[in-house]
């Protein structure tokens, strides 16, 4: 298998990396990382540095790889050095709100446009990017986290759009929108204090459960935003 794994330097994405070279021993995976290069290095692992919010970037790494089975988008942003996410709307600035936008949901549209070609080569390929279920519009009781939501609820439409254009160009590919629950990563670390600990995933147990999730998907599947137990959530 040929897989790829953008945001691959990340809590869950460098697990991922590390649980299918583990787990699935003929695979090759190649890798991305933006701002340093991991230290982990392995036979069947191919790292590449890239910016997913660059499209030339993003184009010029699908000209190298012609064929994947898989392809992973495990990058995203809640926030940054100068910005935490929004508790009202008058907390809400335009810069932090489009850059949201352009860090978790541009890339894997720009992703599913440039390895369209390579993921049609498989015969049964998958297309799956962390999301979160924060963006779930009706399943949204607490507000706040705006910027967070309306980028991943967008991501969820685009993934929805890709997979029912998919089902005619690409039909052997299947589509997914994966909650991947709380995980102990830098991303969420600032908001653990109230998770239950049963509650709070590691890296490892996180990925060993979208892991099965992606291998156990059909193509009844595509199109769908699933939970890292396999349960369909709300749109």
């Amino acid at each position: 298998m040929d897989i790829l794994i953008t945001g691959g330097n990340g809590g869950i994405g460098l697990a991922m990396v590390q649980a299918i070279l583990n787990t699935m021993p003929d695979a090759t995976v190649h890798a991305t990382w933006r701002s340093k290069e991991p230290e982990f290095q392995h036979n069947n692992l191919v790292w590449h540095s890239l910016d997913l919010t660059d499209e030339s970037q993003i184009e010029n790494l699908s000209k190298r790889l012609s064929k994947l089975d898989w392809l992973i988008n495990a990058a995203g942003l809640l926030h940054n050095q100068t910005h935490m996410p929004e508790k009202t709307i008058q907390s809400i600035e335009s810069d932090f709100f489009l850059e949201s936008l352009k860090a978790n949901t541009l890339p894997s549209l720009l992703l599913a446009r440039y390895f369209q070609p390579a993921l049609k080569q498989s015969e049964d390929s998958r297309f799956a990017v962390i999301s979160a279920r924060v963006g779930s519009i009706s399943d949204n009781y607490l507000g706040g986290w705006i910027s967070y939501r309306c980028a991943k609820a967008a991501l969820n439409m685009a993934l929805k759009t890709i997979s029912i254009e998919w089902k005619r160009t690409v039909p052997k590919c299947t589509v997914l929108a994966l909650h991947p629950g709380t995980t102990n990563t830098p991303l969420s670390k600032p908001f653990q204090r109230n998770v239950s600990p049963e509650k709070l995933f590691s890296p490892e147990k996180s990925v060993q459960q979208l892991l099965n999730v992606i291998k156990t998907s059909s193509s009844d599947s595509t199109g769908q935003f699933l939970a890292y137990d396999g349960t369909e959530l709300p749109w």
